[in-house]
């Protein structure tokens, strides 16, 4: 092959056109219009790849749910919601819940009234470990779960089983969720049944993008949604104790900082200064908060630190109204009744948490506490003591361990324990879906401004599993005593029914 083309200092006298040609000039015309046509191509698959993706989708959702919010507050003029994340057990739940009235009541803003989930449905994570999720991915939990539990005819509010009675007629104003996220959505309240929720209906898929955007994933939308991101890692909520601004005691420790690799800094600041009047949220029609939870932690607390209020009574009487709250009346009466008419005799209750998490590598601590409650009680002179057993270990599992051995010794002791299955429970339950306290507080308005109180007919509404509720009422009647699980929040709750002796308050229906 020639190498005079690739020599550019080589002189040649002989003009280009005139030299033979090869098999690459008859190539190099044909180049040019393969080139073009690749790049063609290329361009009208980006073009179609791109006019595909749903990015376009997000303007068309967050206009349409804007629109939605004017109706909103047409519908309702001047009302402002709270929404906040539950999670893990009951009694987190039931926290988180005392901590949503305080913050509504705080910043004026009607609470959302959520639904009770599954225990290990959503999940918080580890403050003092500074490894939470992200509040808008709880958000979004949250309410995917709630969805679940409407289609599969499980979904039961919170107020269906906690009399919030006197603090509504008094204190807050709330709305269930089923009706907010009707109002928000702009959806019939025939899927508060579980109707049509299947995944490829346009309903299902209408309320998936109205929970998307509820829950922060598009930012805040003006005067519709003002989605807080402050959590646990770098806030402590206060109220009115000049701290605003101020560093908490706990902080990351460099060991933590190191190994983590975190950059964190909790401070103190007032909420109603931060998202309240005044405030860049005030306007929003929607506040949504991610975990409410919180507790003490060394020498401070993990995300709430209001326990008091005495320059503001309003707040100060909410504080001690929210301190407790009492089980509905239906399941009160329950747990009543059976301590006077199955057990028919003083007794002790025993909540013994064997098989949940840390609980089940302390079973010789838990047992020793009952063990030296009944010593106690037999030194007493009691012949035949009565116990109240509440435990989530199956009866079939007791033999062999300390539970085996006091069912065995009739002579001295006689257990009692509630099942599923039985007739108080399944009745008690039936109540409790019947009176359908949840959408009694706050419905769908009617005629422009009347809140409708009319619960829906389902007809495939499965019972509410009552039977937590009902066994720590029954402990609250145990005369001879408690012995509840360290460190159990269900032993808590217990302790504080029996501080507020709600047993002699309660009425047999």
């Amino acid at each position: 092959m020639n190498n005079s083309i690739l020599n550019f200092s080589k002189n040649t006298s002989k003009s280009w056109y005139r030299r033979k040609p090869t098999s690459s000039s008859y190539r190099s015309p044909l180049c040019l219009p393969l080139i073009s046509l690749l790049a063609l191509l290329s361009f009208l698959l980006i073009y179609v790849s791109f006019s595909k993706t749903p990015k376009p989708l997000v303007p068309k959702i967050l206009v349409s749910q804007i629109s939605q919010c004017a109706k909103l507050r047409t519908l309702i003029p001047g009302e402002k919601f709270l929404w906040y994340v539950p999670h893990s057990g009951f009694s987190n739940q039931l926290s988180e819940f005392k901590n949503a009235i305080l913050m509504a009541g705080i910043l004026n803003r009607t609470l959302i009234l959520p639904p009770i989930l599954d225990h290990h449905a959503v999940a918080l994570g580890s403050c003092p470990k500074f490894r939470v999720f992200e509040p808008k991915e709880m958000r979004l939990a949250v309410w995917d779960h709630a969805f679940e539990l409407l289609k599969a005819g499980r979904y039961v509010s919170i107020a269906d089983v906690i009399d919030i009675s006197s603090l509504v007629s008094s204190s807050i104003r709330s709305i269930d969720f089923r009706s907010f996220a009707s109002l928000w959505c702009n959806v019939d309240m025939d899927f508060a049944c579980g109707n049509n929720l299947h995944s490829e209906s346009s309903l299902s898929d209408a309320l998936k993008q109205c929970g998307r955007v509820l829950s922060g994933l598009y930012g805040n939308v003006g005067n519709c949604l003002y989605a807080v991101e402050e959590d646990c890692r770098t806030t402590v909520w206060t109220y009115k104790n000049e701290e605003d601004g101020v560093l908490d005691s706990f902080q990351p420790n460099d060991q933590l900082k190191k190994k983590k690799k975190i950059s964190y800094v909790r401070r103190r600041k007032d909420v109603f200064k931060t998202l309240g009047s005044g405030s860049e949220a005030e306007s929003a029609a929607v506040l949504a908060f991610g975990s409410l939870f919180t507790a003490p932690y060394k020498g401070s607390e993990l995300y709430i630190d209001i326990h008091e209020s005495h320059s503001d009574q309003r707040i100060q009487a909410l504080i001690k109204k929210s301190q407790f709250l009492p089980f509905a009346p239906q399941i009160l009466s329950a747990g009543k009744r059976f301590a006077l008419e199955a057990i028919k005799a003083p007794f002790l209750c025993a909540q013994l948490r064997l098989l949940d998490g840390q609980f089940q590598n302390h079973w010789k601590a838990t047992f020793m506490g009952l063990k030296q409650k009944l010593e106690s009680l037999t030194k007493q002179g009691s012949k035949q003591v009565h116990i109240f057993i509440m435990t989530d270990l199956p009866p079939g599992n007791w033999t062999g361990n300390y539970l085996g051995d006091l069912a065995d010794d009739t002579n001295h002791f006689k257990l009692h324990f509630l099942r599923e299955e039985d007739e108080l429970v399944i009745q008690t339950a039936k109540r409790v879906a019947s009176a359908g306290r949840g959408l009694k507080f706050g419905s769908l308005p009617q005629s422009g401004s009347a809140m409708d109180d009319t619960n829906p007919q389902c007809s495939r509404q499965n019972l509410p599993d009552v039977l937590l509720y009902i066994e720590e009422s029954v402990c609250s009647c145990a005369s001879l005593g408690f012995v509840g699980t360290a460190g159990s929040t269900i032993a808590e709750s217990i302790d504080l029914m029996r501080k507020f002796e709600v047993c002699s308050s309660a009425t047999l229906s």
